[in-house]
């Protein structure tokens, strides 16, 4: 470098490389060493492994590159339209005197996120697997479950510490799945073969703890979405915070809050239940005592039905009446009216005769004692005067 003096000042003069090592001196020392920055992607290209971009704001336009050794490390990673939140450092190419912006990390903007679940869900809703009437019922006592989810992490530990607190009779399987980035293949290949698996599972639970609403867009994938909506067993979601909904927990069975709700939502509480069962063996308890207090009264009722009713006391109720009557029949016979002194008349023909009016002169009577009898014959008819 050189400098070339003319009339009114004194002007440095520079080779091409020496410019250029001038300006990348010049943004090395003036410009943050990171930065975050937030665009829109309108090209993305993979060249010899690594990632190329252009990003946008709509009024300026930038070049950026995350290089092979990163993409491996990146859980998102863009096409073109999406928005992005940008960590990088200035690249300056000194023999081109080209700017581009390394990439370190890359996330999708929340409005890409919205984007994509509004566009899956549209979908899936068209194709009708976004359906209330397609959720199952989750099994009230389940003796087996499977939890899908970060192995380890503190969502794991706080739904294992529940779920032995609620119920620990039913057995749990630990099955380990990427719960971000760009891993949705895999999720797909693991709940593909626990379909064909031969655990005898009732239900199974996928879930991930908090974060932000852009570390959850794994399970807006349409293709996990599917997997779930045709999944033999209920499924049971349980992603992010309380606010967060994503397209898997709209084709769930049940959606939960948290993942620790998940596991309360699914496992009865042994607390409870214990004290369903001590309430409902007081009521069996109460309802034996009634039944067999019922049938001891009844039985008591038919016995004095039969002890009434008792052939024995029929037969000596009987017998009773029936002196009653022979004793009445015997009073009034015949043969005691007989012996006080009356007597019966009949005709020939053995008919009583009642009356004078009955006979004639010269008719045949008999007239019956208590001792005998003696045959007589109309001489005269006298008839009283009435």
């Amino acid at each position: 470098m050189t400098k070339l003096q003319t009339k009114k000042e004194s002007l440095n003069t520079y080779s091409v490389k020496e410019l250029n090592e001038s300006i990348g001196l010049l943004l090395s020392r003036g410009f943050a060493p990171k930065f975050i920055l937030k665009a829109t992607v309108s090209k993305a290209q993979i060249k010899k492994g690594h990632l190329w971009l252009t990003l946008t704001d709509g009024q300026a336009s930038v070049d950026a590159v995350a290089w092979s050794s990163t993409i491996k490390s990146l859980k998102f990673l863009p096409k073109q339209d999406d928005g992005v939140v940008i960590i990088g450092k200035l690249n300056f190419w000194e023999s081109q005197a080209r700017i581009s912006v390394q990439v370190f990390d890359i996330r999708a903007s929340i409005s890409t996120v919205l984007k994509k679940f509004e566009i899956v869900k549209s979908k899936l809703f068209k194709e009708g697997l976004i359906n209330d009437s397609l959720r199952r019922k989750l099994p009230k006592y389940p003796n087996s479950i499977g939890i899908l989810t970060s192995v380890p992490s503190s969502a794991l530990a706080d739904m294992l510490r529940t779920a032995k607190e609620r119920w620990p009779l039913t057995k749990l399987h630990i099955i380990p799945i990427p719960v971000q980035g760009n891993n949705e293949n895999e999720v797909k290949s693991i709940l593909s073969k626990l379909k064909k698996s031969k655990l005898d599972l009732n239900a199974i639970i996928i879930a991930r703890g908090g974060g932000k609403r852009e570390d959850l867009m794994l399970f807006d994938s349409e293709i996990i979405a599917k997997e779930i909506a045709t999944f033999p067993i209920p499924v049971i979601t349980g992603i992010g915070h309380e606010d967060d909904l994503t397209v898997s927990d709209l084709v769930s069975d049940h959606r939960s809050a948290t993942p620790t709700a998940a596991i309360v939502d699914l496992l009865p509480s042994r607390e409870i239940e214990r004290n369903n069962f001590l309430q409902n063996q007081t009521i069996f308890e109460n309802y034996l005592k009634l039944f067999f207090q019922n049938k001891k009264n009844t039985l008591i009722t038919k016995k004095s039905f039969f002890q009434a009713h008792s052939p024995r006391l029929l037969i000596k109720t009987k017998r009773t009446k029936l002196h009653y009557i022979y004793g009445l029949l015997n009073a009034l016979s015949p043969e005691k009216l007989l012996k006080r002194g009356f007597a019966l008349i009949t005709d020939e023909k053995g008919h009583s005769i009642y009356s004078v009016k009955s006979v004639k002169e010269k008719d045949k009577f008999f007239v019956q004692f208590f001792d005998g009898k003696i045959i007589a014959e109309v001489d005269r008819i006298n008839y009283d005067k009435i």
